[in-house]
C-alpha cells in the first residue's frame, strides 16, 4: 500500500532543493530535467498536504461557530451559518478526496501529460462506431476535469466511426490517471446499423502512453524506424489538405506506431509523432519490467492490451462493469458522457494496494 507520508516529502524536498543547488547540476540535461520534475512533484505533493491540513483546521473551528451559534440563537437563526458551513466541508471532502488519488501516483510520468490512441476492434462500422464513441467519452471526460485536448490524428471509418484516433491530454496526472484505461473496452446494445435490430457486441483497445519531452533519455536507432507521409484529413474527410503534411512512425522491431496530422507543418508533425513513440516504447518497457516481477512472485500477468477490462451493456438492460475492480454503474449514458473517474479511481485504488 502506497502511503502518504508529509516527513519523507520534506526530507526529499530538501534534498532534491540541494542537488538543484549544485553548479553542475544542469551539466547533465536529461539527469536534470528528471530531478526538476521530480521535484515539482514532491513539492506540490506537500503543499497539496499542508493545505488540506489548514482546511481541516478552519472547518474544526467553523463547526465550533456553529454549535456556538445553534445554542444561542436556535436551529433556524443559524440555518444560513450552517448552510455556508456545510458547503465549506463538502469542499474539504472534495479535496481530500484529490489528495487520496494524489498519493497513488508514484510512476515517474504520472503527473505529466498523456496520449491516448484508440482502435477498433474486428467488425467494421459496427467497432468503428464504438471507437468514436469512446473518444467522445474520453474528451467530455477531460473537458469535466478541466483537461485539454489535443486529436493528433483521427481517421474516418468507412460509414460511420472511426478507424483509429490519437489525443494528448495536458493536464495534472493526467497519464497516472489515463493509465486506468488502458485496455480492451466491450460494447453491447441494439446496433442502430442493424434494420432488424439486433443484439450486436463490439470492441475497441485503447493504449495510454506518457507524452515525453525531447531531451528524455532514450536512444531510438534511426534504422529502426519507417517514416510515411500522407494526406492529412479529419474523422469523415473534413479539413482535407492538399499537401502531404501528416506523419506515421513506425518503430519496426517493436511495431509500434505514432502518428501525427494536426501540426501546421510535416515537420511539427514529424517532431510531435516522434516524442509519441518515445512515450509509447517507454510504456512498453514499463510493461515488460511489471511482467518480468509477476513472472518472478508466480502470478500471471494480465496483458492490458490483449484483455477486455470494462463491458458498457446497453440493452436488454444498462449497465457498465470493470471487469478488474468489480466496480459498476447502472447509469450507462452518463459514463459514456465522461463520468468514469469513479471507474479510475477504484482502479487506481486496487493497483495501490498491489504496490
Amino acid at each position: 500500500m502506497i502511503t502518504f507520508d508529509p516527513a519523507s516529502l520534506e526530507k526529499q524536498v530538501a534534498g532534491l532543493e540541494t542537488r538543484m543547488q549544485q553548479p553542475e547540476f544542469w551539466s547533465d540535461k536529461a539527469g536534470a530535467a528528471k530531478v526538476s520534475s521530480e521535484y515539482r512533484r514532491a513539492k506540490r505533493r506537500l503543499e497539496r498536504y499542508r493545505g488540506m491540513e489548514a482546511e481541516v483546521g478552519d472547518g474544526e473551528a467553523m463547526m465550533e461557530m456553529v454549535r456556538e451559534e445553534v445554542a444561542e440563537s436556535g436551529p433556524e437563526d443559524a440555518a444560513g451559518f450552517i448552510s455556508e458551513t456545510w458547503d465549506s466541508l463538502n469542499q474539504t471532502l472534495s479535496h481530500l478526496a484529490q489528495l487520496e488519488e494524489e498519493r497513488m501516483f508514484s510512476g515517474e510520468y504520472d503527473d505529466g501529460d498523456a496520449i491516448l490512441t484508440i482502435h477498433p476492434g474486428a467488425g467494421g462500422t459496427e467497432s468503428q462506431d464504438w471507437a468514436e464513441m469512446l473518444l467522445r467519452m474520453y474528451l467530455r471526460w477531460a473537458d469535466n476535469r478541466g483537461f485539454r485536448a489535443e486529436i493528433n490524428e483521427a481517421t474516418g471509418g468507412d460509414d460511420a466511426g472511426i478507424k483509429s484516433a490519437t489525443v494528448t491530454f495536458h493536464g495534472e496526472n493526467a497519464y497516472g490517471l489515463l493509465s486506468a484505461e488502458r485496455g480492451v473496452h466491450r460494447l453491447v446494445r441494439i446496433s442502430p446499423f442493424d434494420a432488424a435490430k439486433r443484439r450486436h457486441t463490439s470492441f475497441a483497445a485503447v493504449e495510454v502512453s506518457p507524452m515525453v519531452e525531447d531531451d528524455i533519455d532514450l536512444e531510438i536507432d534511426e534504422k529502426d524506424l519507417k517514416i510515411d507521409t500522407y494526406r492529412a484529413s479529419g474523422a469523415g474527410g473534413q479539413h482535407v489538405n492538399k499537401t502531404d503534411s501528416a506523419v506515421r512512425i513506425t518503430h519496426v522491431p517493436s511495431g509500434l506506431v505514432a502518428q501525427c496530422q494536426n501540426e501546421r507543418s510535416q515537420l511539427s508533425n514529424k517532431n510531435t509523432a516522434m516524442k509519441m513513440l518515445k512515450g509509447k516504447l517507454l510504456e512498453l518497457e514499463e510493461r515488460k519490467r511489471l511482467a518480468e516481477m509477476e513472472k518472478e512472485r508466480g502470478e500471471v500477468m494480465e496483458i492490458a492490451w490483449g484483455s477486455q477490462i470494462r463491458s458498457y451493456v446497453l440493452a436488454p438492460y444498462q449497465m457498465v462493469k470493470d471487469h478488474r475492480t468489480d466496480y459498476e454503474v447502472g447509469n450507462a449514458q452518463g459514463v459514456l458522457d465522461g463520468d468514469i473517474d469513479g471507474f479510475i479511481h477504484e482502479f487506481l485504488v486496487v493497483r495501490a494496494g498491489k504496490a
